[in-house]
């Protein structure tokens, strides 16, 4: 819908959804209703999201994509932080979590400074008014111009979210069922490792312009790897700390799942052209749902033969240095390029 309706228009209709969304679930008293406005409600989030990350790339000149989409990763970040810190508070003062559904449902506040301020992207304009987005459709994704690097992104896709799923879902967990630490030194840890680890945007913003998207990508998948080992395995018995290990892996972690989110988010919205950037976007949000499923049913059914949850979310974090690795190897490196360059636009237009 991005690519055919306007990057704007949809994300305003997401940002008007939403609130409503929030307000049903949070006034749900039953199941079904509630599980219905959550579905509808992280929808429209990842539609929002998917196009941000388009305009981002779609607006900026080529030496600062990669830093739009660090600063984006931030403010994705800081809301999540923001979530964190109201919890135990809204706890402390005996109220229901279901406030943190009122609190979002106030982004509404926000609805005429959006509508003012929201871009349309110019090059989306040229595209729609050429044909180009007319004349696209899904499966172009797979036209033989694109059909290695989309299959390749799939593949890649697929196997990061089998890692980054139950590398980033259990930590919580393992701080507190496995390792035994307090609730309160677990919530100290996230947000000293979460905190610190915000640098890897900017980290991952500079790798990308000085070194590339795809060493950048290569690199910091290897390192989200070996992060969540740090994590999930350790610390050692009998460590002194526990609490400072956990919270240095975790540290570790949280930087280079950053710095390969800029990469990522850099390098995808740059190998496709106008007429599918926001597509391919949503391709891969869809295959990461698929992927995420798929890693909790395997978590789920390996935990007690493999000795516990925390040691299946070990291995599986290991998928991360495959994919890494094969992206390395198959995707074109991005830097330097115009959108129009890095993705064969135009040869891809006199072919369709």
């Amino acid at each position: 819908m991005a690519d055919k309706a306007g990057r704007r228009r949809v994300m305003m209709w997401c940002m008007t959804a939403m609130p409503f969304c929030a307000l049903g679930a949070a006034v749900s008293t039953r199941l079904a209703p509630f599980i219905g406005f959550a579905i509808l409600l992280n929808a429209f989030g990842v539609a929002a999201a998917t196009s941000a990350i388009v305009v981002v790339a779609e607006i900026l000149p080529i030496d600062r994509r990669a830093s739009g989409q660090s600063h984006a990763g931030i403010a994705v970040a800081a809301g999540g932080g923001l979530g964190l810190a109201l919890m135990p508070i809204l706890i402390a003062r005996g109220l229901s979590w279901r406030w943190m559904l009122w609190v979002a449902a106030a982004g509404i506040v926000l609805f005429p400074t959006l509508a003012l301020l929201l871009p349309e992207s110019e090059r989306w304009e040229l595209a729609a008014q050429s044909g180009d987005t007319a004349r696209t459709r899904f499966y172009d994704l797979f036209a033989p111009r694109y059909r290695n690097r989309s299959t390749v992104l799939t593949i890649c896709t697929l196997l990061a979210t089998l890692c980054s799923e139950g590398v980033t879902t259990y930590v919580y967990f393992h701080a507190v069922s496995v390792v035994g630490l307090s609730a309160a030194a677990a919530s100290t840890m996230i947000f000293i490792g979460g905190g610190l680890g915000m640098i890897g945007f900017p980290i991952g913003a500079w790798s990308s312009e000085r070194f590339g998207r795809v060493p950048t990508l290569v690199a910091s998948g290897i390192a989200v790897a070996m992060g969540g080992l740090l994590f999930y395995w350790g610390p050692p018995k009998n460590f002194a700390s526990p609490f400072q290990w956990l919270s240095a892996s975790f540290c570790m972690l949280t930087i280079a799942q950053s710095a390969a989110t800029v990469a990522t988010n850099a390098a995808i919205t740059e190998l496709y052209p106008t007429s599918l950037r926001g597509t391919s976007l949503g391709w891969f949000a869809l295959i990461s749902a698929g992927a995420s499923l798929t890693a909790e049913s395997t978590i789920a059914i390996l935990a007690k033969p493999f000795g516990g949850l925390s040691r299946v979310v070990g291995w599986l974090g290991l998928l991360a240095i495959p994919g890494s690795i094969l992206f390395g190897l198959a995707i074109d490196e991005t830097r330097g390029l115009s959108l129009e360059d890095a993705a064969n636009q135009e040869e891809f237009r006199a072919e369709s």
